[in-house]
């Protein structure tokens, strides 16, 4: 498929997956988007759909696009997630800012690995590790009251991290010859 044909697939779903609040808005209370809830939403799924086009391009098999897909959706999961309720505490606490570095390890580790799946499957698992180790910062810094809502963190990073570590299995088993 062309690039230009994926852009407007693209661009289609986008616009699609937007009209369901646009439509659930006119039918209930309970949805309240905002223009720049509108916009924020269509730039990370545009943005997300776009990365995946473009790095899936790259491999040659199916376990080097499923993990490009993966990874995509972690990192999407992981952005909204914050913006909409945080992920320690609420949306504005500060420590969610540290999510960032999981991003930038899957983001700068794939492009120094020049999106190879080798080095690809490295970069997920750094990102995992990056996705555990957040929270435990965290409490460092900040020395939380250790509660319920601390177990909920440790619980829901461990689930991404595995998420992550699955993208890296992925592009690992993508790196490896092909089996006769």
């Amino acid at each position: 498929m062309t690039l230009t044909k994926s852009l407007t697939r693209l661009a289609l779903a986008t616009a699609g997956l937007l009209l369901i609040p646009l439509v659930a808005m006119q039918f209930t209370q309970e949805v309240a988007w905002t223009l720049s809830d509108f916009v924020i939403a269509g730039g990370l799924l545009f943005g997300a759909g776009l990365t995946y086009v473009l790095v899936a391009r790259l491999g040659t098999n199916g376990a080097y696009r499923l993990g490009a897909g993966v990874a995509v959706a972690a990192g999407l999961l992981l952005v909204w997630g914050n913006l909409a309720v945080g992920f320690i505490g609420n949306e504005e606490n500060p420590a969610n800012l540290l999510y960032g570095a999981v991003l930038a390890v899957a983001g700068v580790g794939a492009v120094v690995a020049r999106f190879r799946a080798a080095g690809m499957a490295r970069a997920m698992f750094g990102a995992a590790l990056t996705q555990f180790a957040v929270p435990l910062v965290a409490a460092a810094i900040w020395r939380p009251e250790v509660n319920l809502g601390m177990l909920y963190v440790v619980v829901l990073n461990t689930i991404f991290a595995g998420v992550w570590a699955v993208s890296g299995w992925l592009f690992g088993r993508a790196a490896r010859p092909a089996q006769a």
